[in-house]
């Protein structure tokens, strides 16, 4: 590894499992000092801390919750840290049929992917260092309209909103924000979020391989190389984009 990200502090929502997880495990890779990850279960996060190692600081967290995000700060500072990067990557997807949504459904899907972005780089940029950089995990879907999903897809279009401004607003920190925005990648959210199940997510790989220019669905390792390309100094002039990775998908 080239050491992109030596003695670096880091922090990445959502990192108990997927392509969180796996932003973790290439920052750590990639020399990071530090990488604070966060989930709501103790358990996942507990064997996402085995995986990671000793750089791993794991913090229980939901990303909905103001008090949770303020222990989280209280957290890094109390390591006498500074964050050089902040991935939040925490969300969730869920069906909701136009017509059979309830508000209750609304509400949860907002909290966590748009007011828990948003607070979680409020919180948490009093400790980022000038010259840092934010990276909010977003979705084709954003662009899509793909059917059934339309509260996770205009939750994922606000987060790409947001990076537009901040790249506008933290001009004067030199802080860059930039979206990433992956295409079908298997994932836990599949089997807990959308409860499909193992034949579902067959049929689903199939679907994707036909459609996908480079015709297969990915794995999270491939999305996570292209977050960390976004966070690290290769990336130094690249700030307000989207990048989609998505084999091609978005394109055709």
């Amino acid at each position: 590894m080239s050491g992109k990200f030596s003695n670096q502090v880091a922090v990445v929502t959502g990192a108990s499992t997927g392509i969180g997880l796996a932003i973790a495990q290439g920052l750590i890779a990639e020399g990071a000092k530090r990488v604070y990850i966060t989930g709501r279960s103790a358990g996942t996060l507990n064997a996402a801390v085995e995986t990671l190692g000793d750089k791993a600081v794991a913090v229980i967290s939901d990303v909905s919750r103001q008090a949770d995000l303020d222990a989280l700060r209280a957290v890094i500072e109390e390591q006498g840290d500074r964050v050089d990067a902040v991935f939040a990557n925490a969300g969730i997807c869920e069906k909701n049929p136009l017509g059979e949504t309830s508000e209750a459904a609304y509400y949860t899907m907002f909290d966590i992917n748009v007011k828990g972005v948003f607070f979680t780089v409020q919180t948490l940029l009093p400790l980022m260092k000038d010259g840092s950089s934010i990276v909010l995990t977003a979705s084709i879907c954003s662009s899509n309209g793909m059917e059934g999903l339309s509260l996770y897809n205009a939750s994922k279009a606000a987060v790409r909103s947001f990076a537009r401004t901040w790249a506008n607003e933290l001009k004067g920190r030199k802080i860059r924000a930039n979206v990433l925005s992956p295409g079908f990648t298997r994932t836990p959210l599949m089997d807990n979020g959308l409860g499909m199940s193992e034949s579902d997510i067959a049929e689903l790989r199939k679907h994707v391989e036909q459609i996908t220019p480079l015709g297969y669905m990915a794995q999270p390792e491939e999305i996570a190389s292209c977050a960390l390309f976004l966070a690290s100094d290769d990336a130094r002039y690249v700030n307000g984009v989207e990048l989609m990775v998505d084999g091609g998908l978005s394109q055709i």
